[in-house]
């Protein structure tokens, strides 16, 4: 587990560049038995060319809906009820589903939580990413083109070209993870969705693979979007955090300055409740509750039954997302009450 005081991204802004995607008011719904769950909600954010933004949260508040809905590859029973999703200025949930193929892989990808269990066990890996890049480089490469893209990959996440030829249950669960970070990788995309990548490795695998995300994202220039419970891996990775709550972005800012001044109440307790290695032994102040049911979402701010800054008008009226100063972007009507975060070891 990622402690609180994990490095923070120093990487420069790079707010010149033209945005690659835009979010823009994306609203998407599920409809059960029970009714119609609102599981994401007016979102809104915009990644640029080599940059990485994080998406944090508890489970179940919407990160993973927002990826599967950038890919089109949203359940069955999902509706978009507005907003967009453009890519290099092209909608794309105005595509067709064909229109939209051309796109998977090509220009976005994407690690599935829980990816590195996803091999088939009686294909050899490199038969795999092949039959990816088959499907989604056009015009194809040759047989020895493909094998050489393959195994530059691999040495790019650090595993070794010869395990191409080996199937999956002769790999470790890193190796596993990272030669999935490499079929995602090798058909070029602008823009990969790492999706919980860490998942279920041991911690000294765990950094290694966020370092050599890391590296990668230099090295190639693309933009990432990191989602993670975890706020403190976020960081190590990130330019840019946005904090999701029961389907909606409650706090929007850069990684340093949400960290150091986090001015949502549900950031702010989410940084609070985290332990420090390093500092000084203090007491740690759990988030209490449960987040709500989204069959039924509280009125006004839905975070209001947890915040222990709420009001009638929390109750009552929904905050807009509003910036506080410096891009700084927060959906709370007493922002200005959050305490500055002490003892956490973020400089």
């Amino acid at each position: 587990m990622q402690t609180a005081e994990s490095p923070v991204s120093t990487r420069p802004s790079r707010s010149a560049n033209p945005p690659l995607l835009e979010v823009d008011d994306l609203t998407m719904e599920y409809e059960t038995e029970k009714g119609s769950v609102s599981a994401v909600q007016d979102v809104s954010f915009t990644v640029r060319s080599g940059e990485a933004l994080g998406l944090v949260g508890e489970s179940g508040c919407g990160k993973t809906s927002v990826a599967m809905a950038l890919l089109r590859l949203q359940a069955d029973n999902a509706h978009f009820r507005h907003g967009e999703v453009r890519l290099n200025g092209e909608d794309l949930l105005a595509l067709s589903e064909d229109e939209m193929r051309t796109h998977r892989w090509s220009d976005i990808s994407m690690v599935f939580q829980g990816a590195m269990n996803a091999w088939n066990p009686v294909q050899r890996v490199g038969d795999q990413v092949k039959e990816a890049m088959d499907l989604h480089i056009k015009p194809r490469l040759t047989a020895a083109d493909t094998r050489e893209r393959m195994e530059e990959f691999f040495r790019l996440v650090g595993v070794d070209p010869k395990m191409l030829d080996r199937y999956p249950h002769e790999f470790s669960g890193g190796m596993r993870q990272r030669a999935i970070i490499a079929m995602a990788l090798s058909c070029d995309p602008q823009l990969i969705i790492a999706d919980e990548p860490t998942t279920a490795l041991d911690v000294i695998v765990q950094d290694q693979i966020l370092e050599q995300l890391k590296r990668i994202q230099h090295e190639l220039g693309m933009a990432m979007i990191y989602i993670s419970h975890d706020i403190a891996v976020i960081a190590e990775v990130t330019d840019t955090i946005g904090v999701m709550y029961a389907g909606r972005i409650v706090e929007l800012g850069s990684t340093r300055e949400v960290f150091q001044r986090p001015k949502h109440p549900y950031a702010y307790l989410l940084l609070n409740s985290a332990p420090s290695i390093t500092g000084p032994r203090r007491k740690l102040a759990p988030l209490k509750g449960e987040p709500p049911n989204l069959l039924n979402p509280p009125t006004g701010c839905r975070f209001h039954p947890r915040c222990p800054f709420a009001t009638d008008k929390c109750v009552t009226d929904s905050p807009p997302l509003e910036d506080v100063g410096g891009g700084h972007l927060v959906e709370c009507w007493h922002w200005d009450q959050v305490p500055e975060i002490t003892e956490m070891g973020v400089a």
